[in-house]
């Protein structure tokens, strides 16, 4: 195993176990590389999907990992680009050589930048087909389309809208940091989650609120039940079709 290898994979073990929940909806998780397979961009960590892909708070640059069965982890970045706005991205070097990598969202959707793979070296979110239209891009409705490159791997196709078989962010339903301390899963979140339904203050003073499924049907028995089956890592009823 060659360094950057080693370092990278230390690194992912010895990471936080959780630095921000996945914002990968649960039903619309995967897309489809030629050479390497499915990729899921949504599970990776412990607990599921702390340590998934995500889209800032700002929607200028993603971070996190993203896992393939035939070629290991794939390191969008590590969220902190150095400016705070997104990765600078330097055009050569290793993962070693170059720390401010990442994929990053521009302010027309386009993506850009480079994300790392351990196996598989660096992939180009930045790469237009003969079709322009086909360059990597997150709707406004949080679906991922176009085309990424790797030199190792070929197009890794995010454009397939067949069920399943695409990346969405944004899902249904909320993030289980109910009171939004960055501190997750945890106690605090069940208890607010529960106080602020029976109508009593949040811990923080910034809860989310109580239509966690966002159904606009509220307070309900299903909004409980998706705050548990999310906590729990499972889907969001208004993610399922």
């Amino acid at each position: 195993m060659s360094r950057n290898l080693i370092v990278l994979a230390g690194s992912l073990a010895v990471a936080p176990a959780v630095l921000a929940q996945s914002n990968v909806a649960a039903m619309a998780k995967f897309c489809y590389a030629e050479n390497t397979g499915w990729i899921n961009w949504r599970d990776a960590g412990s607990p599921l999907a702390s340590q998934g892909v995500r889209v800032n708070g700002g929607n200028t640059f993603l971070a996190g990992f993203a896992w393939s069965e035939n070629a290991g982890y794939i390191n969008m970045g590590d969220g902190t680009p150095a400016n705070g706005l997104a990765y600078s991205n330097p055009t050569s070097g290793t993962v070693i050589d170059v720390p401010d990598f990442g994929v990053n969202i521009n302010t027309d959707g386009s993506l850009s930048g480079f994300a790392w793979g351990e196996n598989i070296g660096w992939i180009n979110f930045g790469v237009t087909t003969l079709l322009t239209n086909q360059r990597a891009r997150v709707q406004t409705d949080g679906k991922l389309r176009g085309y990424a490159w790797g030199e190792n791997v070929g197009w890794i196709n995010l454009d397939t809208t067949e069920q399943g078989k695409y990346v969405s962010f944004g899902g249904s339903c909320d993030l289980i940091d109910f009171n939004q301390n960055d501190v997750f899963p945890e106690d605090q979140d069940i208890i607010d989650f529960f106080n602020v339904l029976a109508g009593s203050a949040c811990s923080t003073g910034n809860c989310q609120d109580i239509d966690f499924n966002n159904n606009e049907v509220y307070p309900e028995d299903q909004d409980v039940i998706d705050y548990l089956t999310v906590l729990a890592g499972g889907p969001c009823s208004t993610d399922i079709p």
